[in-house]
């Protein structure tokens, strides 16, 4: 019996002091942390959307079907004043077409980009549009908001809304 009683309080002593012992410290391995994609320098894209906006503008008074569509993603999508939505770029390049077809109101247009906001390779871009005469001077305008995308290294317009002040 006593060999029994010294067994039970070996063995209750053993268990205590290892409840009493530190956990074994394994080292954990730093976190994998993922780097945050570069954010885009503002002046940066801000030139390259008014380059954009400086050649669109040129081929809108060129009427040049080729220059401007190749400013848009095939998947644009761009609701004009007071329009139907126009979803991909066959249909904006069949409404741009007509509209080339008709006479102008206007001898040339510009635009003058007011804001840009990158996140990415996504820009949003508000701006202002402006009709002009024979002589320059500024005989309407409109507004815009327009939404590119940088695709294999080039902005590509993804989306936009455009209308006309009325006066």
């Amino acid at each position: 019996m006593k060999k029994t009683i010294l067994l039970v309080t070996y063995v209750s002593c053993v268990l205590l002091f290892a409840s009493c012992q530190e956990a074994e410290k394994k080292e954990i391995p730093p976190a994998t942390t993922v780097a945050e994609p570069a954010k885009p320098d503002p002046a940066q894209v801000r030139a390259e959307i008014v380059t954009i906006e400086n050649a669109w503008a040129a081929a809108q008074n060129a009427k040049d079907i080729n220059a401007l569509m190749a400013m848009y993603a095939d998947d644009a999508v761009s609701m004009p004043d007071g329009e139907p939505m126009l979803n991909g770029k066959a249909a904006i390049q069949k409404k741009q077409e007509a509209d080339f077809a008709k006479p102008a109101k206007f001898a040339s247009i510009a635009f003058e980009t007011m804001d840009v906001y990158a996140q990415g390779n996504v820009v949003t871009e508000v701006g202002k549009t402006m009709y002009k005469d024979a002589t320059g001077k500024i005989i309407g305008g409109g507004k815009y908001i327009a939404v590119f995308e940088k695709r294999d290294g080039k902005y590509l317009c993804i989306r936009e809304i455009y209308n006309q002040d009325s006066k």
